[in-house]
């Protein structure tokens, strides 16, 4: 016993008053499995409560980075009295600095800021499709300063915190399951307009991804400068990859148009051109 109490006090780092010893590094090591471990436990009743279906996965994954945060913070608290750090005495001390920090910081601290709001409030869960700026992504992750999502060309992207809790920002997933979505498209004067209609029901209803068959609707909308202009407005399921949705549409909205003779217009504008030379109105006279 005397020669693990002599290994325990063995000193590894002594400058002036200050000394680290065995233990004290036994004794980091302890809080930092400790920590490890309670978060384990946590992370794991957690998933246990998703299986009974008491937390989606989006709740459970808020509601653990929350604590995994709290623990940290209060475990390299402990982890700085053991090794001889006054925390009281660091954080009054270090007041003055930390306004410089924060001030330069500031962006980053709004940031964070915006982080808890989101993993507290739980607007934005993981999973959700969002419309940040017109820009279509799936949220695969929600930290303290930054968020990763997908976009749809499975390119991921790093987003502020804050750039989601300032802007405006459409969260598909907060409705129902299927939502409404339009096409516009314009034809030539001159075309039949009931036919035109049903083809573009029609077309609508032939993709597997259109849900609520009975909300499909195609209107005339506008008499254009160049074209009569249609809208046929669809329910879908596949909320992220309906850029894919409508592109498949269109395509067989063209192919039908193509095989009845109803052609899509380009713009057109008819130029006329008046002179105020009088010798040029004459020979046109003559």
């Amino acid at each position: 016993m005397e020669t693990i109490r002599e290994f325990l006090e063995f000193e590894l780092i002594s400058v002036g008053d200050y000394k680290i010893r065995v233990y004290t590094l036994m004794t980091v090591l302890i809080i930092f499995l400790i920590t490890k471990f309670i978060l384990w436990v946590i992370k794991n009743t957690l998933i246990r409560k998703r299986k009974f279906k008491k937390l989606d996965k989006g709740s459970a994954y808020a509601l653990f980075q929350i604590i995994n945060y709290v623990i940290w913070v209060i475990a390299v608290g402990f982890i700085l009295e053991t090794v001889g750090v006054k925390v009281t005495v660091l954080i009054a001390g270090s007041a003055a600095l930390l306004v410089g920090v924060g001030l330069g910081l500031q962006q980053t601290f709004n940031d964070v800021i915006s982080g808890i709001i989101l993993l507290s409030e739980q607007s934005i869960k993981i999973d959700d499709v969002l419309d940040i700026d017109g820009d279509i992504v799936k949220i695969q992750s929600i930290g303290l300063r930054t968020s990763k999502a997908l976009n749809t060309d499975d390119v991921s992207i790093i987003i502020p915190n804050s750039l989601i809790t300032t802007n405006k920002v459409i969260n598909w997933s907060h409705q129902t399951m299927k939502t409404r979505f339009r096409i516009d498209v314009g034809v030539a004067y001159g075309s039949d307009i009931d036919l035109v209609i049903k083809i573009l029901e029609e077309s609508a209803f032939e993709h597997p991804d259109i849900s609520d068959r009975g909300s499909t609707e195609a209107r005339l909308v506008n008499f254009g400068n160049s074209s009569l202009d249609f809208q046929v407005l669809f329910f879908s399921k596949n909320i992220f990859r309906i850029n894919k949705v409508k592109s498949d549409i269109r395509r067989t909205i063209s192919r039908k148009f193509a095989s009845n003779n109803i052609s899509i217009p380009f713009p057109q504008m008819d130029l006329h051109v008046k002179s105020n030379n009088p010798e040029i109105s004459k020979k046109d006279e003559t």
